[in-house]
């Protein structure tokens, strides 16, 4: 069974692997995964609980492949976590918006910070265009977005936030197509 991880998920500010780095290659080399990987990876998508030996039955490996490939996958950042995915809106926060924010100059380490101490904010990026980072937050209600935008702007080093509200989502965060194009490749 994959070894146990902590609560954070990827991107989250508790998580472990640094924002803004990728242990992955370049666009056009692909040194990463091959198809035996790439079906370690889908198969643990499909079925998180599943355990090592049953990967290895599965795939028709021998179990010290198994836990080899999952050892070398963590090593190298392809694999980050094994926690389990929460839908926000089965606990309560159905709303999700992204904001777009314009920051003061110098100031960015201080609003990481300040955004990290927010529960409702689940990711933050930091982008090239109209704004310096993109927010993805979560509220209880509309109204209550309000608030949670109050406190993610009530910060010195925000000059300017635009809001744009989730009204469907349907092509939820996916990651197994990328992982069968780079194991064919």
């Amino acid at each position: 069974m994959p070894p146990a991880q902590s609560p954070s998920s990827p991107g989250s500010p508790d998580s472990p692997a640094p924002q803004g780095t990728s242990t992955t290659p370049a666009a056009g080399g692909n040194d990463s995964i091959d198809a035996l990987d790439g079906r370690l990876i889908r198969l643990l998508a499909e079925e998180p609980r599943i355990g090592v030996l049953e990967c290895s039955r599965r795939l028709q490996v021998a179990r010290g492949t198994v836990q080899a490939r999952l050892d070398r996958l963590q090593a190298k950042g392809v694999i980050s976590g094994f926690g389990p995915e929460v839908d926000p809106a089965a606990i309560g926060y159905p709303v999700t918006a992204f904001a777009t924010l314009e920051i003061s100059q110098g100031q960015g380490a201080d609003v990481r910070a300040h955004l990290a101490r927010v529960p409702e904010v689940l990711e933050l990026h930091t982008i090239t265009g109209i704004g310096d980072m993109l927010v993805r937050i979560v509220a209880r209600s509309n109204a209550d977005l309000q608030r949670v935008i109050d406190r993610v702007v009530g910060f010195d080093g925000i000059v300017r936030s635009s809001t744009a509200i989730v009204l469907e989502n349907p092509v939820p965060y996916r990651i197994l197509p990328l992982v069968d194009q780079a194991a064919a490749e």
